[in-house]
């Protein structure tokens, strides 16, 4: 046997993923070069830890077990990293944060300068859906989640980071008819809308059910980058978060059209169950933001109030 760490790694996460391509994504690997390291580590065994059926992977009950132990031993070399960093006086252990998909474009910011103080702490942060952040905030799988609608039925606390607009967007070589009355206007539009269970489809769906419109024409895209390249493409309308648009509405590929009643505002909130035992690692982030957001805010993101 003469596997590595990264073999490991590499074959955990597909186990994870049930997928190779899924994984790859989250490696931030090509997937050739996934496959490769699967097919190296399958190698040194004399039984199937996958097998292929169709497209799909499936992992058999030995790789199951061989899965177990490389996370047994991935954990272990966590903890010996760990300890060294700790030996060494600096902060260590992992901050874990689910994301919104949109948050992507705010997360990072507030991120980057505290992860440079303490090169000690490993980063793990999941952007998916709004559902999605929500059910691992009230399992207790992270420290804390970036949201832009507060959820409803769960005890938190909370840090507004920054302020969130929507506004309505559509492609600026696609004619739009002028209407005053809100109802009229939007029900005339092809209109564009996340996925359930997106944070920016319930703020879209308000909205339209606030204005009693009739949603005639509509598409349904599964990314905040997906509706993007739709409006780009000139397949309709949207209302959509001005963090994601910026370099489109710089090089003037995308137009925000007024609207009475836009922009929406929200606000990009990081928040935590109310009881949560914090770990030096989220204690000592949250300490940052607190001193940090406004000027975080201030410096990254002043293009944002001129909208």
């Amino acid at each position: 046997m003469n596997y590595t760490l990264n073999q490991l790694q590499i074959f955990l996460k597909i186990v994870q993923t049930q997928s190779v391509t899924k994984a790859s994504e989250e490696l931030h690997l090509t997937q050739p070069a996934v496959s490769i390291q699967l097919r190296n580590f399958q190698d040194q065994f004399d039984i199937p830890l996958t097998e292929v059926i169709g497209r799909k992977i499936y992992i058999t009950d030995f790789g199951r077990e061989i899965a177990k132990a490389a996370e047994v031993i991935i954990q272990q070399v966590h903890a010996i990293n760990y300890k060294t960093m700790a030996y060494k006086g600096q902060l260590t252990g992992r901050l874990k944060i689910s994301v919104v998909s949109t948050g992507k474009y705010v997360m990072p910011y507030f991120l980057s300068q505290f992860m440079q103080q303490h090169p000690g702490i490993e980063l793990e942060m999941d952007v998916t859906n709004k559902q999605k952040v929500i059910e691992s905030l009230e399992n207790n799988e992270v420290d804390f989640a970036l949201v832009s609608i507060l959820p409803k039925n769960l005890s938190i606390e909370k840090l507004d980071l920054l302020q969130n607009k929507l506004f309505l967007v559509g492609n600026p070589y696609k004619p739009v008819e002028n209407k005053e009355n809100v109802k009229d206007f939007f029900e005339s539009l092809p209109l564009i809308f996340r996925e359930k269970g997106s944070g920016t489809r319930q703020t879209m769906e308000k909205f339209i059910n606030q204005n009693h419109i009739s949603v005639l024409k509509k598409m349904e895209l599964t990314s905040n980058e997906a509706v993007k390249q739709a409006l780009l493409a000139g397949l309709g309308f949207s209302i959509m978060p001005l963090i994601g648009i910026r370099n489109e509405l710089r090089n003037n590929e995308l137009q925000i059209i007024p609207m009475k009643g836009l922009p929406i505002k929200t606000d990009w909130s990081l928040i935590w169950l109310k009881e949560k035992k914090h770990s030096p690692v989220s204690e000592a982030f949250l300490q940052f933001l607190q001193k940090q957001k406004e000027s975080i805010a201030h410096e990254t993101f002043s293009w944002y109030e001129k909208y």
